[in-house]
C-alpha cells in the first residue's frame, strides 16, 4: 500500500500558487485513476484507489503547509507503512525551473512543509518528488514568493513538471524509485 501525499495550502486563494503544485499533482493522479479525494480524516482530504495493481491513498493535507507533518504523522501512526511507501509531492524553489527531482531521502532544505514532516515523523528517509517552481531571483520575502502565482509562460512549464511528477509516482509504484530517478531527474522541460 502506498501513501501519495501532495503538499499545499487549503483554500481557493492558494489554489494556483507555487506552494500548491503538490495538490495539483494529487488532482491529476485522482483524475487518471478515478479516485475521489473527498474523505475528511487525518486532518486531510483523501481517497483510496489503485495504481498498477497497488492500493494507493491520495492525500491533500488540510493543515496548511507549515504543519503538513501533523497530517502525515497521523496517517503514519494509523497505517504504519514502510517508509519507502510514503511519497511526498512538493514544490521546490532551489532546483532549476523546468525540472523535477526525485530523491529517496534527505533534508528539508528551506521547505517548511518538509521540515514539519521530518520533525513529526522523526526520520527523513521517505521518497519525495520535488517540482521546480522557479527560483526567487528578485529576493522577495520567501512566504510571499511561494504564495504567488505563475506568469503565462511559466504555467505551461510547471504543468509539464506536474504531469512528469505524476508519471514518476506511477513509475515508482509500478517499477521502483531508481527507474523513476533515472528517467526523470535528468529531464529539462524547458527544452520541450
Amino acid at each position: 500500500m502506498y501513501f501519495v501525499i501532495g503538499l499545499g495550502n487549503p483554500g481557493l486563494q492558494y489554489e494556483n500558487t507555487r506552494h500548491n503544485v503538490g495538490f495539483k499533482a494529487i488532482d491529476i493522479l485522482a483524475l487518471r485513476h478515478k479516485v475521489k479525494v473527498k474523505k475528511l480524516k487525518y486532518k486531510s482530504l483523501f481517497g483510496w484507489g489503485e495504481i498498477s495493481g497497488q492500493k494507493v491513498m491520495l492525500v491533500k493535507p488540510q493543515t496548511f503547509m507549515n504543519d503538513s507533518g501533523i497530517c502525515v504523522k497521523e496517517i503514519f501512526d494509523y497505517y504504519k507503512p514502510d517508509r519507502d511507501k510514503i511519497i511526498i509531492l512538493v514544490d521546490d524553489i532551489d532546483i532549476e525551473f523546468g525540472k523535477i527531482r526525485i530523491k529517496k531521502k534527505g533534508s528539508a532544505g528551506s521547505h517548511n512543509g518538509l521540515k514539519s514532516i521530518i520533525y513529526h515523523l522523526e526520520f527523513d528517509d521517505f521518497p519525495r518528488i520535488k517540482i521546480a517552481v522557479g527560483q526567487n531571483k528578485k529576493k522577495m520575502n520567501l512566504a510571499n514568493y511561494v504564495l504567488s502565482g505563475f506568469n503565462k509562460d511559466d504555467v505551461k512549464i510547471v504543468e509539464k513538471e506536474i504531469l512528469a511528477a505524476c508519471d514518476a509516482v506511477e513509475m515508482i509504484i509500478e517499477a521502483d524509485i531508481d527507474k523513476a530517478m533515472n528517467e526523470f531527474n535528468s529531464k529539462n522541460f524547458l527544452d520541450d
